[in-house]
């Protein structure tokens, strides 16, 4: 993969959540503290070029997958996300936005109400 190919780890309730994209892919899993098993890795649907995922779980359970689209070297592109029950399985959430600057990312995190927030 290219060296300006990305991972994120980030802290869940139900372990860590790793994101990484693999073949203009992204994907998540759970990594459960305990045992250090890996769950099966979840991707959102067939859809554009993906890069730079991150991976955050709300109190409920829910993971928020965010990654750019479009972005590549010196080029700005969008944002994209979707939205994951406990069980991994993709929810109606999911969205796109521009403006994801050049040499960017996005990043995320959970609020305390349960909603999710995006920087890019």
């Amino acid at each position: 993969m290219c060296p300006m190919s990305s991972a994120t780890l980030t802290e869940a309730k139900s372990g860590a959540l790793a994101a990484w994209e693999t073949a203009s892919d992204v994907y998540f899993a759970t990594i459960d503290p305990k045992t250090m098993q890996v769950s099966r890795p979840t991707s959102p649907a067939a859809g554009a070029t993906r890069k730079h995922p991150v991976a955050v779980a709300n109190e409920k359970g829910e993971t928020l997958l965010a990654w750019t689209e479009g972005t590549g070297w010196a080029k700005g592109g969008s944002v994209a996300w979707q939205i994951f029950d406990m069980d991994s399985s993709p929810t109606t959430e999911k969205g796109q936005a521009d403006g994801v600057p050049m040499w960017s990312l996005a990043s995320a995190v959970a609020k305390p109400d349960g909603s999710f927030l995006i920087f890019y």
